[in-house]
């Protein structure tokens, strides 16, 4: 069996329009969509970790960095 990563890679080599619908199916697995209020309850906890200080913004550096690396 492939790993993640390899399917990633294979992935990422098919035309646009399969990886559209080979990303609508992944997140159809997944489960149910959030609902508006679940995505609201989760700013607003974000918010107030922000604002006591529990966790640190980014700076748009750290996020973009963040992002290439893919998140490692």
């Amino acid at each position: 069996m492939s790993s993640a990563s390899e399917i990633q890679s294979m992935a990422l080599k098919l035309p646009k329009r399969s990886r559209l619908k080979l990303a609508s199916e992944l997140l159809r697995s997944i489960g149910p969509a959030v609902t508006p209020a679940d995505v609201l309850a989760e700013a607003a906890q974000r918010a107030a970790e922000l604002e006591s200080g529990k966790v640190k913004a980014l700076t748009e550096t750290e996020f973009w960095a963040g992002i290439t690396r893919g998140g490692k």
